[in-house]
């Protein structure tokens, strides 16, 4: 089987590392470089804190072990994976019950928890005060392009080509199933099938493929500090979070993510905007997100930033990932729609494609347990967009 996946950022890296490690004749097709869209603009979050029960908690738990699995055969050092934890902290005794209640029902869905009463005792540089929160340990991190590029470079030693170009369109046989991808400098690249990786572009590419899905972008700022000595142990961030990835609001959300990473900086987040496709800066949100960084932690007050970048989250309307085969284009297989957990569900969305296209399950992820997943949830009867 030759198989096309458009798009090389992690999701399709992974894709890419999978279905070649299967055995499949794998091209990757981009127009960029690897990782160079909104995996380049995101902060590597490997969570399952921050997932209700359901199907995404699913592939997060699938993708977390995968995390480990690559980690071991590529070396950790080339995904920069660390396994830090999270730390969720409530600023009040309310925000603090409502978290209790939805770390137990995560409990009980298999995710490791730990209440935590002194927030002190994990992060010694907090704001004093707070009334607690919960330990994650399975909470991780990478460092998002290398680990792309690590994926795509062992995908090459699997057999993979790389191909740089933009799909055009799909090219179909006489019973409409994809035999290849035209590009747009008018190659045809021969496919049994195409892997929709493109990221915010997956709606766009899906067009093309004559397979559309609604892909949405969502803009969001991650702020940099200078380089600093450890301070901060726990990916740690505000119980609100949790709420704002879900909410479908158009206008401008804020909640508090801070970490360290190894060359010592600083990252904050969060912001999440409906703004379309404008790359602009917002001071306002600048000001925003340092000011809740500080509340969380009162040192950054006298630390400098030193940049503040922007990209845009790929969101699907129910907020779930759109993964599996299309049923209105035969060989066409979307992976794409993951809003802000690209990086986390990368190698379970790899592994679940690849169990696609296998017709079989394959390193764990089995198609029938991730059906909630599926494009048709979109269509009505007939294959007609809801």
């Amino acid at each position: 089987m030759e198989v096309v996946v458009v798009g090389a950022g992690i999701v399709g890296a992974a894709c890419a590392f999978h279905a070649a490690a299967a055995g499949l004749g794998v091209t990757v097709l981009d127009r960029g470089p690897v990782g160079a869209g909104t995996t380049s603009r995101g902060e590597g979050n490997i969570l399952l804190s921050d997932k209700e029960p359901g199907p995404e908690l699913e592939l997060a738990r699938l993708s977390r072990d995968l995390w480990d699995r690559a980690g071991e055969e590529l070396g950790p050092e080339s995904l920069e994976l660390e396994a830090k934890g999270g730390l969720v902290v409530a600023s009040t005794p309310e925000a603090l019950g409502a978290l209790h209640a939805f770390a137990a029902r995560q409990t009980a869905a298999g995710v490791r928890t730990e209440a935590v009463e002194h927030v002190g005792d994990l992060e010694p540089h907090s704001a004093p005060g707070l009334p607690g929160g919960v330990h994650y340990p399975e909470d991780a991190q990478v460092q998002p392009v290398l680990a792309a590029a690590a994926l795509l470079r062992a995908a090459v030693r699997h057999g993979a080509r790389t191909h740089t170009g933009e799909a055009a369109g799909a090219v179909t046989g006489a019973d409409g199933r994809i035999t290849g991808v035209r590009t747009a400098d008018g190659a045809v690249l021969p496919a049994d099938a195409v892997v929709n990786a493109a990221g915010t572009w997956g709606g766009e590419v899906g067009r093309r493929l004559g397979a559309p899905v609604e892909i949405l972008p969502r803009r969001g700022f991650v702020l940099v500090t200078e380089p600093l000595p450890p301070m901060i142990r726990h990916k740690v961030y505000s119980a609100d979070y949790v709420a704002n990835v879900a909410s479908s609001d158009e206008g401008l959300e804020t909640s508090c993510v801070v970490e360290g990473t190894r060359a010592g900086t600083i990252l904050i987040g969060a912001s999440r905007e409906r703004v379309g496709f404008d790359t602009s800066m917002n001071p306002a949100v600048v000001a925003t997100l340092a000011a809740q960084a500080c509340r969380l932690f009162p040192f950054l007050r006298g630390v400098h930033l030193i940049r503040a970048y922007r990209g845009f989250r790929p969101y699907c309307p129910d907020h779930l990932p759109v993964i599996g085969p299309d049923p209105r284009v035969p060989g066409v297989i979307h992976a794409c729609g993951h809003e802000g957990a690209g990086i986390g569900l990368a190698p379970g969305t790899g592994a679940l494609v690849t169990a696609h296209l296998l017709g079989r399950p394959w390193r764990g992820a089995d198609p029938a347990a991730h059906t909630g997943l599926l494009p048709d949830r979109f269509l009505a009867p007939g294959g007609v967009p809801q």
